[in-house]
């Protein structure tokens, strides 16, 4: 991440000069595109994560199966 710093030329440089020096400073670094491009990226899930959840799918399906064939939950369950 590039940090951005102004400092006040000199003792007259009234406030809003030194904001359009920051803001133009920080249209040229190229820092808000990019933060934008990586705002909504998730990162990839790994390998392990997806067979744990796939087996806990499984894993839940015998068990609404179970309990069907037990007669704890009605047959004609709604998702």
């Amino acid at each position: 991440m590039i940090n951005i710093e102004i400092t006040k030329k000199n003792s007259n440089e009234n406030d809003m000069n030194m904001i359009r020096r920051f803001t133009k400073k920080v249209r040229n670094s190229g820092i808000l595109p990019r933060v934008r491009s990586i705002r909504y990226n998730n990162r990839k899930v790994s390998k392990f994560i997806k067979k744990k959840e796939a087996l806990q799918g499984i894993a839940k399906r015998e068990e609404i199966k179970r309990m069907i064939k037990l007669g704890k939950l009605p047959e004609n369950r709604l998702r």
